[in-house]
């Protein structure tokens, strides 16, 4: 089995792609250039890290940021899974301290990550949506994510990774999307023996979630991507964000990161998805 160290090393390379900042609306407030660059150093247990920001939009010029690190070993936040997609963010929700928390997806030569901020009161403030590609490849796009491109029959695969074991746990998985007589959707998921069924109602591309006990928000998202996720997140009851991508017409990621009744990051889980 690949160490999460290997499984890191899949996201080397030179990544160009845009950073755009989605309100509560899922309007955007501002879309940044970049490049990102991971490179293995000279030793074996080093990579580097840089990313330039380009405000103006020309990646030939002078980047309006350019921010770089050295990585030798990875924290406890941040899992990465088989594949190289990964999840990290904050350890523990706690009252002041503001919230957040990053899904990323790979495939072949493209990365679809999503970020997740909460102010530090607990509530919403804002997405980001990173859409990438691999330098010298230009794969197109992913059609922006309707709530029928997802309706129908999924299963496969997800691995567990929980907080006080860094080795990955398997489950079978199954994911069931139906359109309902009053136009609403029922969104059914089981992993292992945990069932988590939802009811989206609204207008896309935000909809509300009904029958939990916490407000919450799932958004649609260009590249072909979702998060589902509370309005409000405290340190008094569990919770869990997720993001998704759909990366062909039958293929389905998620990355769902939990969090217990007493704020603290219990478990993440990476699931792999056919259409049948």
């Amino acid at each position: 089995m690949a160490s999460q160290w290997d499984n890191f090393l899949r996201n080397q390379g030179e990544w160009r792609g845009t950073f755009t900042s989605l309100g509560p609306d899922a309007q955007v407030l501002q879309t940044t250039a970049t490049i990102l660059n991971l490179e293995q150093g000279d030793e074996e247990r080093l990579v580097h890290f840089r990313l330039r920001r380009f405000a103006n939009g020309d990646l030939h010029g002078e980047p309006s940021r350019d921010n770089r690190e050295d990585y030798r070993t990875l924290g406890r936040q941040v899992v990465f899974f088989a594949n190289g997609s990964f999840c990290k963010g904050s350890l523990q929700v706690a009252p002041g301290t503001v919230f957040g928390g990053e899904f990323g997806f790979i495939h072949g030569d493209r990365r679809h990550r999503l970020v997740q901020l909460h102010h530090s009161d607990g509530s919403f403030d804002q997405l980001v949506l990173i859409r990438e590609w691999r330098t010298g490849h230009d794969e197109p796009e992913r059609p922006a994510l309707q709530l029928d491109h997802l309706i129908g029959s999924w299963s496969g695969q997800a691995q567990r990774i929980s907080a006080d074991w860094p080795e990955p746990d398997s489950f079978d998985c199954q994911l069931e999307v139906q359109r309902l007589a009053d136009g609403a959707v029922q969104w059914r998921s089981q992993v292992g023996d945990q069932i988590h069924a939802h009811r989206l109602q609204g207008q896309e591309p935000v909809l509300a979630i009904e029958g939990d006990s916490q407000p919450q928000r799932f958004t649609l998202l260009a590249d072909g991507g979702y998060h589902l996720g509370p309005h409000q997140v405290s340190h008094r009851e569990p919770f869990s964000v997720e993001a998704g991508w759909l990366i062909g017409p039958n293929q389905l990621e998620r990355l769902v990161r939990r969090f217990d009744g007493s704020g603290a990051w219990l478990d993440s889980t990476h699931w792999m998805l056919q259409r049948h």
